[in-house]
């Protein structure tokens, strides 16, 4: 008898010891590397949102537990303490393989070489440790009334166990709805969304692209307008086409070339004038007449396009539609933006044309909106990218009378890029975001990845800079994410977490 209570002594004392070997070890090792810890909780699918106290609270837990298992006349609390602990870690990691949107990496010291899969089964053997150690050290301390007679052993261990698990859900569900309709700037990067296949030196960087459509990829040039270089989208395959223009006497300083479908266009907003053909010869055939001056177009057919131009109020940006056969042609929306200082420079932004949803999306260059509007420039919807920069933050100067205005000093530009594909508006942000390494953002460019559809905020990855060149534009299609890195063309695989979220409206 003695023998066997020997026995369970010390097996609660090595079970004991092994957890104040593991939770002072983990908590060191997350103290140590805080910086480190803080980013990987703030990438959590569950914790992402807490991860400000989170991060502090857990090491902490993890050694007043340590100290509780050390002196003997707690120890029966810490055993509570550390059953409970471990009841969330593996409702956490199991809620993690089979629930969330992507698997983050592990933190925390030496379980950061485990797999997830390893990880929750070493948990595991670490529950049914302390389960056995809770019986036992019951037993040793009947009659001392530690804890409510109604609460039995099995009853208390099953009790927290339930708490625990509950606990980790109600975690979850909050975090998920928080960081896809209420994102407190936390960006959330899963493993790998996308691959780099291939990379391709162009030469020169002034290279843009034009379109994208039946698996070719579609590149003009700034200082060679007329010619157009085509690749296949693995980018083995390279042809180059020159456009039949003769443009006479017309005072061109900006061409733009847009390909949608097998139509192609010419445009110059100072001239004004829109041409157009068919990319099965490139031959200007077409001319879309009546069009008024304009910073920047956006064709929806060979009888329709999108405008913003600087014909609104004291010259302020304004959107306006035109139709070949509707009358008048021009229909001007003079409240799709909305002006902040002087309606030129708060309001500037990219427009997108969205061909599979016949909508339009633009954003501004300097705050953390976009607005989503129908191919007659009517508003659809207005949302928000994640940062926090709701107002432009620009100084602008009047010049010769006000007549002329420039910026007084550099811009904090919010969103530099964007491209839109089906449901999906991807965003190369400019803002850094909380719990986010500073060496990432040296090295790489982000992107942000939005749902039109349900005007949420979706993921975000990471496109590396090319020997020191940075992203300057980039489109997306079912399969596959083009990058004009510098003077490389880069192809890179999306991988199934971005194909799911990519959705044809019904």
């Amino acid at each position: 008898m003695k023998l066997k209570n020997s026995f369970k002594s010390i097996f609660i004392e090595a079970v004991s010891l092994l957890y104040v070997l593991l939770f002072v070890y983990a908590a060191s090792s997350k103290l140590m590397d805080f910086e480190n810890f803080q980013v990987q909780i703030g990438q959590s699918p569950l914790l992402s949102v807490f991860a400000s106290w989170v991060s502090w609270l857990v090491p902490l837990i993890e050694l007043l537990l340590s100290a509780a298992l050390i002196i003997p006349r707690f120890r029966y609390f810490g055993l509570l303490g550390a059953l409970s602990l471990m009841s969330m870690f593996i409702a956490y990691i199991f809620i993690i393989l089979h629930f969330s949107s992507f698997v983050p990496c592990s933190c925390g010291g030496i379980l950061e070489k485990m797999s997830w899969n390893t990880h929750l089964i070493f948990n595991i053997v670490f529950l049914l440790l302390a389960i056995l150690a809770i019986l036992w050290e019951d037993k040793n301390i009947t009659g001392k009334k530690v804890l409510p007679k109604f609460f039995t052993p099995i009853k208390t261990i099953l009790f927290l166990m339930g708490c625990s698990i509950f606990t980790m859900v109600l975690l979850f569900l909050f975090s998920e709805r928080i960081m896809h309709h209420e994102n407190p700037f936390i960006r959330r990067y899963p493993q790998h969304p996308v691959m780099l296949q291939k990379a391709i030196n162009l030469q020169f960087n002034s290279y843009y692209f034009a379109g994208n459509t039946n698996n070719r990829i579609y590149l003009a040039n700034y200082t060679d307008p007329l010619h157009i270089t085509v690749f296949d989208t693995t980018l083995r395959r390279k042809e180059v086409f020159k456009i039949t223009f003769d443009p006479k006497d017309i005072p061109f300083k900006r061409i733009k070339i847009i390909v949608r479908g097998s139509y192609f266009y010419l445009m110059d907003g100072t001239v004004p004038c829109i041409f157009w053909g068919r990319t099965t010869n490139w031959k200007i055939t077409n001319q879309i007449k009546g069009c008024h001056y304009f910073t920047i177009a956006e064709p929806v057919d060979s009888s329709a396009v999108l405008f913003r131009s600087n014909n609104g109020k004291n010259a302020a940006h304004i959107f306006s539609s035109y139709k070949a056969l509707r009358t008048p042609k021009i229909i001007y929306n003079a409240s799709l933006l909305q002006q902040q200082l002087d309606g030129v420079f708060d309001t500037d932004g990219m427009l997108a044309y969205n061909e599979k949803m016949k909508q339009m999306v633009y954003l501004y260059y300097y705050r953390n909106e976009y607005t989503v509007a129908d191919a007659n420039a009517k508003l659809i919807a207005r949302g928000h990218t994640i940062d926090t920069i709701s107002h432009a933050q620009i100084k602008v100067v009047y010049l010769k009378d006000k007549t002329e205005r420039k910026m007084a000093a550099p811009p904090l530009i919010v969103n530099a890029n964007l491209t839109v594909y089906k449901n999906l508006l991807f965003v190369n942000s400019k803002i850094q975001g909380r719990f986010e390494d500073q060496k990432l953002w040296k090295q790489a460019q982000i992107i942000d990845v939005y749902d039109l559809s349900k005007n949420t905020y979706v993921l975000s990855f990471a496109l590396y800079n090319i020997e020191n060149k940075k992203l300057q534009s980039f489109k997306v299609t079912d399969t596959h994410l083009y990058a004009l890195i510098g003077d490389e063309l880069a192809v890179y695989e999306l991988r199934d977490i971005i194909k799911k979220e990519i959705k044809m409206r019904q």
